[in-house]
């Protein structure tokens, strides 16, 4: 632009009047850098009068370190004038009449006078503007979420820590990249549109819905989990978006392990309610068995002692079933008992209903412990006291005293159950896999139950029996 294009102010009176009614601190310089006039607003931003201004040299509001430098931006300011901002993207700095400094916005716009030619300076203190910037940057860095501010286009602008500790990226790598490099790739074409979309009609509000699942991708291209809001923000610069993102792995983790627990508190009670209708059979047919054994008998008639030995076997076999479903309420899984303290309880129990002082019989347990499923347990249980009862009632007769001794172990991808005693032996005359009593009746069904088989051994010296129950383990685990 040539000085003859320049606009012209005309009058003294016009340029004072311009200079009073403008809201920020105005000079007017000339080519040589004196101060011509300054406005009022000019006087309290530096602290000096209008006379100790008019005729100095503008470097006088320039920080010494900066005058030199100064000089020059106003000589090649001279020699293309033009309306302009000064020092555009810079940080600049004026200096008071105390010395101390005051950063500063300033335009430049060249015009005409009687004196030549002039360059007025509007100068606008940033102070309050920066306070108020490193303010909303330390509020932007003690964000507990990852904020992200883009513009229109997309473009990242801003990012606090959070971002980089969320995504790996340091700020240098993401200011001016479009925000798709933080959504997965198979992700971005969408995003694209979703992200036009909202900038359509933009508004405040979370991003995807309850049903929808968002992840963000980090610099190693992990995905991770994330809950996104958007804020539009109205700047200088444009419309401005603010998203806040938050690394919802914990939380996600979290609902997957309650659904987790919810199915499996599901299936528990369809099981539990397998398992009652299960064992209610079960009672239902040892009942039935014990009809059917006094159906049979010759004299049906019954003492009050022997009906009530009866009704105390059932209540022993009753109690094995319940004590199972004590333990397993008990354990920690609520899907495996302890099978040593189980199997100690239900002997314990037979003991006590016998009235067997255990310094007279001694019991003895080499249980392992394994995984049975229910149903294999509570057949070991009732096996179990089935057996002792029968040594406690007829292989001790007579105050003899001797031992019950009751092992569980596994043998290859067998499970081996035996219960054997010392007392007078089993009777050579009975056939216990054809037996008449419902005890060992019982132990032929459950053994049969659990798909396994039944042996008798008896010592060579002919006292005592052990009853051995082998079964496969994968099939009742």
């Amino acid at each position: 632009m040539s000085t003859a294009e320049l606009p012209v102010l005309l009058g003294p009176s016009s340029l004072e009047a311009f200079l009073e009614a403008a809201p920020d601190a105005i000079l007017v310089v000339d080519g040589e850098g004196r101060i011509v006039s300054a406005s009022q607003l000019t006087s309290r931003m530096f602290g000096y009068t209008r006379e100790e201004l008019v005729g100095r040299s503008v470097e006088l509001l320039v920080p010494e370190r900066l005058r030199a430098e100064h000089v020059a931006h106003r000589a090649d300011y001279g020699r293309e004038p033009r309306p302009r901002a000064m020092g555009e993207g810079l940080r600049l700095w004026a200096r008071r009449k105390d010395g101390s400094e005051i950063p500063v916005e300033i335009s430049l716009s060249p015009l005409r006078s009687e004196r030549g030619a002039l360059v007025i300076s509007i100068i606008r203190d940033m102070s309050q503007r920066r306070r108020a910037d490193a303010k909303f940057r330390d509020l932007l860095e003690s964000a507990p979420d990852g904020i992200v501010v883009v513009d229109r286009s997309g473009t990242i602008v801003l990012v606090n820590s959070q971002v980089e500790h969320l995504f790996g990226y340091p700020r240098e790598e993401l200011v001016g990249h479009p925000i798709e490099v933080l959504v997965p790739e198979r992700y971005r074409a969408v995003h694209v549109g979703h992200r036009e979309g909202y900038a359509a009609s933009p508004k405040t509000r979370p991003m995807g819905g309850a049903a929808s699942s968002l992840f963000g991708r980090r610099r190693d291209g992990t995905e991770f989990p994330v809950e996104i809001s958007l804020s539009p923000i109205d700047t200088e610069e444009g419309e401005l978006v603010a998203s806040a993102i938050r690394d919802i792995s914990d939380r996600k983790r979290v609902e997957n392990q309650l659904r987790s627990s919810l199915r499996e508190k599901e299936i528990l009670l369809k099981e539990v309610h397998h398992r009652v209708k299960n064992n209610l059979q079960i009672v239902s047919s040892m009942l039935n068995l014990q009809m059917a054994q006094l159906a049979r008998a010759k004299d049906a008639e019954i003492g009050r002692e022997e009906a009530l030995d009866l009704l105390q076997e059932n209540q022993a076999r009753v109690r094995s079933i319940a004590l199972f479903h004590e333990k397993l309420y008990q354990s920690k899984d609520l899907a495996h008992v302890d099978l040593a303290e189980y199997l100690k309880g239900v002997t314990s129990g037979v003991f006590a209903n016998y009235g067997v002082n255990p310094d007279d019989v001694v019991l003895s347990f080499q249980v392992e412990q394994m995984e049975l499923g229910v149903d294999a347990a509570i057949s070991c249980g009732l096996i179990v006291n089935e057996l002792v009862s029968n040594a406690l009632k007829y292989a001790f007769r007579g105050g003899r005293r001797g031992g019950v001794r009751v092992v569980l172990t596994r043998e290859g991808a067998n499970v081996v159950l035996s219960v054997a005693d010392d007392g007078v032996g089993f009777p050579p005359t009975v056939d216990f896999r054809n037996p008449s009593t419902l005890g060992l009746k019982l132990v032929c069904v459950l053994t049969e139950q659990v798909g396994g088989t039944i042996d008798l051994e008896v010592p060579a010296e002919g006292r005592g029996s052990r009853f051995v129950i082998r079964f496969d383990r994968e099939e009742q685990s």
